[in-house]
């Protein structure tokens, strides 16, 4: 059992196969919480506590699939090159749109995190909750966090907006396809974006664009923010 669990097939595989139960019970039950992603988090970390298997004999097998993760987050460019004349038509208020929502999201971090006392180096890994894995981990560690953190807050974001966003529209009765999009792919990046598409085809390229400008804002702005707050606010 040892010499299976060490190889990197045997993470990929178990992963896809928790991955395809969650999807079956996403189909079968047809509801936001049954978020595939989530049910197959669930049963690996079961899995894995049951048979004792340590996570870096797994994780041989996750870093196969992270390495997919950027070539996966490119292809999202598919949905926006079929919109793009939507996205011309509407650049400005969406660019001022996925602006705030970066720099909201920020703050909002740092005031929370100060709030509850959180240390600089767990803030600092929290920042990059809202944008694209492979560049918030980067990100994580330009500021000084910790990486595996930030790959857990980005996660339990996306899994969240995706289960939350669509009752928020209902809600707040939010129609407007473009303003669905760029709120999804801001707030809960790739996870929030395969939600998108399937609302719909618009709702999907604006949440694929809004997930690379909302990566580059984010990586810019983040240390200017967090000086700012470092200089007046955090003593």
């Amino acid at each position: 059992m040892r010499a299976i669990a060490t190889s990197p097939i045997f993470g990929v595989l178990i992963s896809i196969i928790a991955y395809e139960i969650g999807a079956l019970i996403k189909q079968k039950f047809k509801l936001s919480i049954f978020n595939p992603l989530l049910i197959a988090i669930i049963i690996l970390i079961v899995f894995l506590l049951k048979f004792n298997i340590k996570y870096n004999d797994y994780d041989k097998g996750g870093q196969v699939i992270s390495f997919f993760l950027a070539p996966a987050t490119v292809a999202l460019a598919l949905p926006l090159y079929k919109k793009f004349s939507l996205f011309k038509k509407n650049a400005l208020p969406i660019i001022v749109g996925i602006l705030c929502g970066a720099i909201s999201g920020m703050i909002c971090v740092i005031v929370l995190s100060k709030l509850f006392n959180l240390s600089d180096k767990l803030t600092k890994s929290l920042i990059p909750k809202s944008i694209t894995t492979p560049i918030g981990m980067a990100l994580s560690r330009q500021l000084g966090g910790i990486p595996s953190i930030a790959v857990v807050a980005i996660i339990i974001t996306g899994i969240l907006g995706s289960i939350i966003g669509p009752f928020l529209y209902k809600i707040l009765k939010i129609n407007d396809k473009v303003a669905m999009g760029i709120a999804m792919g801001s707030a809960s990046h790739a996870v929030g974006t395969a939600k998108a598409i399937e609302i719909g085809e618009t709702e999907g390229a604006m949440s694929s664009l809004t997930i690379a400008i909302s990566g580059i804002m984010t990586v810019i702005i983040a240390p200017i923010l967090w000086n700012l707050f470092s200089a007046f606010f955090i003593k």
